[in-house]
């Protein structure tokens, strides 16, 4: 009953993958080294290069903005809204993270669960 997927599992994978490259080459060329802990991923850039490369657009700024008081975000939680947001951009293909992008990224910061470890 429910409608078909927009893409099948390889079209997903070979986005992935390619995220992944881009992801890589962007590293590579602002000197980030690949290591074995795969620091050439978003997950695991230094903040310098993170800020550099997932720079928002100026609607994207707002919401950022509007969204680290709102929700009180630590500048942990700042970074990880910006990491989610560049891969996300880099999935869709997109040079820029765009407002779309940071909304998605802090949908799924809301919809997450408090992370057990901090509750106990």
């Amino acid at each position: 009953m429910a409608p078909p997927p927009k893409e099948d599992s390889a079209a997903v994978a070979a986005r992935v993958a390619a995220a992944r490259r881009l992801q890589s080459e962007r590293a590579a060329a602002l000197g980030v080294a690949a290591s074995e802990s795969g620091a050439w991923l978003n997950a695991r850039l230094p903040v310098s290069a993170l800020e550099e490369v997932a720079r928002p657009d100026a609607g994207g700024r707002r919401l950022l903005s509007d969204a680290a008081d709102a929700l009180k975000l630590s500048a942990r939680g700042y970074h990880r809204v910006l990491r989610v947001a560049r891969t996300l951009a880099d999935l869709d293909g997109a040079a820029a993270v765009g407002r779309i992008h940071l909304a998605e990224a802090l949908a799924y910061r809301a919809e997450s669960p408090p992370d057990a470890a901090r509750a106990a």
